[in-house]
């Protein structure tokens, strides 16, 4: 990735924030995720429509004591790593509620 993606939550997920950490589970196979306070930040800004390096450089960057190129490996690790377990959506065009479905799995 180059960070020039955008990146959605996925609809099949629920979601519940805890102090500053975020408590994520999938529809598909019930599988919980504990995100940190900078990915919960990252989780909450994703939106579909704004590039991730833009979030990562408005959200994270301004946040915390951190360089933009490490902040923006890490979120695209993350966001992959998500996007494995359908937990979040990645595309290089903006993500729409239309285009937002994760694929069944067989």
């Amino acid at each position: 990735m180059s960070g020039r993606v955008y990146v959605a939550r996925s609809a099949r997920v629920a979601a519940r924030k805890l102090g500053e950490e975020m408590l994520v589970m999938s529809a598909v196979d019930s599988t919980l995720f504990t995100l940190n306070p900078t990915a919960t930040i990252l989780w909450e800004a994703v939106d579909g429509a704004t590039l991730l390096d833009e979030i990562v450089n408005s959200k994270i960057c301004s946040e915390f004591e951190v360089n933009g190129e490490e902040a923006l490996r890490d979120a695209e690790m993350l966001a992959k790593d998500l996007a494995k377990h359908g937990i979040l959506l990645i595309s290089d065009q903006p993500i729409t509620p239309a285009n937002s479905r994760v694929p069944e799995r067989v």
